[in-house]
């Protein structure tokens, strides 16, 4: 029964984006950290969401 619920937890917080900001930080490790400071969780999320919404020019 806890690995269905642990495999619940994975899906959700895969699905509701928990882990994008994990991801970031593992790719900023491999291919930016000798030049900039990663992004801060709130900033991470600002920035996909100001990303996500930007690009949205029609109604439907």
């Amino acid at each position: 029964m806890s690995t269905f619920i642990a495999s619940l937890r994975l899906v959700w917080s895969q699905l509701n984006g928990d882990v994008a900001y994990e991801r970031y930080l593992r790719h900023w490790r491999a291919h930016h950290a000798e030049h900039l400071p990663p992004l801060s969780r709130k900033a991470f999320f600002a920035a996909e969401t100001q990303r996500k919404w930007n690009g949205v020019k029609r109604c439907c």
